[in-house]
């Protein structure tokens, strides 16, 4: 760096930086009080665009490359020259997760302690006396989550133009986990109204580490306006990648009762002795998997007397419990491996992390990406990842798709993905008509009151719902006021109803998705954390919670609360939830692993088994040259496509009036040959394809998302037609499936 910082000190060894000399003093100062040599390629990159402020700017680089410090940097140093004059935020950094806030929260206030920048954070668990003094005297950075970000609309919608009013900045993290969800459509819906309060167009700053598709992610963040967004987007390599993928067998037979599975026992047992000593994530796909490997594993570290310590960690536990195992895996004294959900998927710093395992195949690459870079963040250590896959063994009355050894295969096509840069784009395609009715509501809440044309304007015509012309939007208000959520008034303004106040006035309106009712578990009064409950349980009832075993003692149902006792046996409660949505490319690099002749040479010996296994089953039952197959009385159809493309072939075949099945690779039909279901492919190929928004109709259960419910039939077939259908790539498929075939062999590179 050529320039000098504050007196009596030198810059950073390093080349000259162009972006070191546009920062603040202070910024210099504490630049150099950090013993960095240099400033990262990002945070070089960064610096103009941001501190100029005209643009809008999307900062895309691998885990760990110094993202949060490339936008912040220039922001602080452009806050710390404002005059005094200036009120009100300075900037607003928007996260999708308290605990990403409270981990950003103390690296933030270390850096705007030198500059007299006051930093804030707002969310459920934050203190009242902190979201006082936002209120009080905004100034300087406020850290927020979406829900909490809307609860101040709508409780302080008479603060917000004083609390915008001077912002400059708005900072969002790890953009790429809302784009195509409805928090998404939310927080897009939020960004306009924070610049309608502020009454300027606020340069927005996204962060993330794994965007499959700029382009798309751009327009997300600015809507209509994608093309002017800068891209700053990192050169520098990424470091080197341990990996290994690991097989087990799950027996046909069930165990003896409270006997552990002989899979999930040898995963248990390799997990303990090779994490022991160092400190890991251990990431599950669900929450049930999480308390059953946290306590199959705690149990074998008690009997072996070791100091390690294997903590459970998932958004259902308590703040007070998932906060204390992020600072157990900060502190070197102990090992620690957190065995947990995606809640530490994210840019939580929770120290030096030596390995990261996933347990089942990953739900979809771009996770398999983030928790990847978990690992590896000390300077010349490499990312190491364990991939620990359980197949059926084979016998009797097997699934047929049992023998394609699918999970595997899915797993090894996740990771060939990855290591060759590829990540699933960006949905766009849902409407989020749900997040519409929230947002109504919000916003008629707010101003006390609007006018549909006002509402339209707001939301609609120069916000992010674009598709809603007005005679859409006018049949959603008409839905809104047969369900008494909108009531009008003489002067045209629009209200919430009886049952909008009813929604707006609880404390679950401010998410945008659907969320159970919790019951609090609580243990000699100490609250271990929170249970969805979507059937009774009874005292007496065994759980595994938090890693331990505990029995129900009793269930106050008035006052939500489970209370708990130590025991010596347990099952982990049921958790509502499900995967994530598998790509296309997924299921077609599958495709070409079965047809590749390479082994994997990141594989374990019975990984390889299963890799031989699958592909002689592959070949053996015809898949080379045919997608239709025999199952008894039925036919099974293998389109090799993504989980949408199936959805969409599974309803037009439900449409036929026929019985259907669709179950990860395979789409049964009921009753029907091989010959017949080939015919029937054929015929509907040679007819147009049918309208999307025709084809749902057909659908019976299409209310999916939080306020879907309120939606007359005509706006439920448009929104699940642009959710869940895919009637192109559908159509495209069975064209392929009808195309004769001839058996190939694809020759792909062996990994390292």
């Amino acid at each position: 760096m050529t320039n000098s910082p504050p007196s009596g000190s030198d810059p950073p060894a390093g080349t000259p930086s162009r972006a070191f000399a546009r920062y603040h003093p202070q910024v210099q100062r504490w630049v150099y009080d950090q013993g960095w040599a240099r400033l990262r390629d990002v945070q070089e990159r960064a610096a103009d665009v941001v501190i100029d402020g005209a643009r809008d700017v999307i900062i895309s680089s691998a885990t760990a490359s110094g993202k949060t410090e490339a936008a912040l940097l220039p922001i602080c140093s452009a806050l710390a020259g404002e005059p005094e004059a200036v009120t009100g935020l300075g900037a607003l950094y928007i996260s999708p997760l308290k605990a990403l806030i409270n981990d950003q929260y103390d690296r933030i206030l270390d850096l705007c302690g030198c500059l007299d920048l006051p930093v804030h954070r707002w969310h459920g668990d934050a203190l009242a006396s902190g979201k006082a003094r936002v209120l009080r005297s905004p100034a300087g950075l406020l850290l927020i989550t979406p829900e909490s970000l809307e609860a101040l609309f709508v409780r302080r919608g008479d603060r917000v133009r004083r609390i915008f009013g001077g912002l400059r900045y708005l900072i969002v993290d790890e953009l790429h986990s809302f784009i195509g969800t409805e928090r998404g459509a939310q927080l897009q819906s939020l960004l306009h109204r924070v610049d309608l309060a502020s009454g300027r167009r606020v340069p927005r700053i996204a962060l993330s580490a794994t965007l499959g598709d700029l382009d798309t992610a751009a327009e997300f963040l600015r809507p209509g306006y994608g093309t002017e967004v800068a891209m700053v987007t990192s050169a520098e390599p990424g470091g080197e990648i341990r990996l290994q993928i690991r097989g087990y067998l799950a027996p046909i037979t069930e165990p003896p009762a409270n006997a552990e599975p002989a899979d999930r026992a040898a995963i248990a047992d390799h997990l303990f002795q090779t994490m022991r000593a160092t400190d890991n994530l251990v990431f599950a796909n669900s929450r049930a998997a999480v308390e059953t490997y946290a306590d199959m594993i705690s149990r074998r570290a008690a009997y072996a007397g070791t100091r390690a310590e294997f903590l459970a960690h998932h958004g259902s536990l308590s703040k007070e419990i998932r906060e204390h195992v992020e600072e157990r895996l900060k502190d070197p004294a102990i090992p620690v491996t957190a065995i947990c959900t995606s809640t530490l998927e994210l840019g939580i710093d929770v120290g030096s992390v030596d390995s990261v395992a996933q347990v089942g195949a990953p739900p979809t690459v771009n996770a398999l990406r983030q928790r990847l870079g978990r690992s590896g963040r000390r300077p010349g250590r490499p990312a190491i990842l364990r991939i620990y896959v359980t197949e059926r063994e084979r016998g009797q009355g097997s699934n047929p798709t049992d023998a394609l050894r699918a999970e595997l295969f899915q797993s090894v096509a996740m990771v060939e993905l990855l290591l060759a840069g590829w990540y699933e784009s960006p949905d766009d395609t849902g409407l989020h008509v749900s997040t519409l009715i929230q947002q109504v509501l919000s916003i008629a809440a707010q101003h006390g009151g609007a006018t549909a044309g006002q509402l339209f304007d707001v939301l609609c015509a120069r916000g992010p719902f674009v598709w809603a012309n007005r005679a859409a939007f006018a049949t959603l208000l008409r839905d809104m006021g047969r369900h008494d959520l909108l009531q009008q008034q003489d002067d045209g303004r629009l209200l919430p109803g009886g049952a909008g106040d009813r929604l707006v006035n609880h404390y679950s309106f401010y998410a945008s998705f659907r969320t159970s009712e919790h019951y609090r578990l609580v243990a000699d009064g100490y609250t271990l954390g929170s249970l969805p409950v979507d059937r009774p349980i009874l005292p007496g009832t065994m759980l595994i919670f938090s890693g331990a075993r505990w029995r129900v003692l009793s269930v106050d149902v008035a006052l939500r609360v489970i209370e708990l006792t130590a025991a010596e046996a347990g099952r982990p409660p049921v958790f509502p939830g499900t995967g994530g949505e598998i790509a296309d490319e997924v299921r077609r690099t599958m495709r070409r692993l079965y047809r590749s002749t390479e082994t994997p040479r990141y594989l374990d010996a019975a990984a390889r088994t299963m890799l031989a296994e699958g592909r002689t089953a592959f070949h053996e039952t015809g898949h080379a040259t045919s997608g239709i197959f025999a199952s008894g009385s039925d036919a099974v159809l293998f389109p090799w496509r993504g989980d949408r493309i199936m959805n969409t072939i599974a309803v037009v075949l439900a449409g036929l009036g026929r019985r259907v099945g669709q179950d990860g690779l395979a789409i049964t039909v009921g009753d029907c040959t091989p010959a017949e279901l080939r015919d029937l492919v054929r015929a509907l190929v040679a007819a147009p394809p049918p309208d999307p928004v025709w084809l749902a109709a057909t659908v019976r259960a299409k209310a999916h998302e939080k306020y879907d419910r309120y939606l007359s039939a005509e706006l439920l077939d448009i929104a699940y037609a642009a959710r869940a259908l895919d009637v192109p790539g559908a159509w495209a498929c069975l064209a392929e499936i009808c195309a004769p075939r001839r058996p190939t062999v694809e020759v792909s590179p062996a990994r390292t």
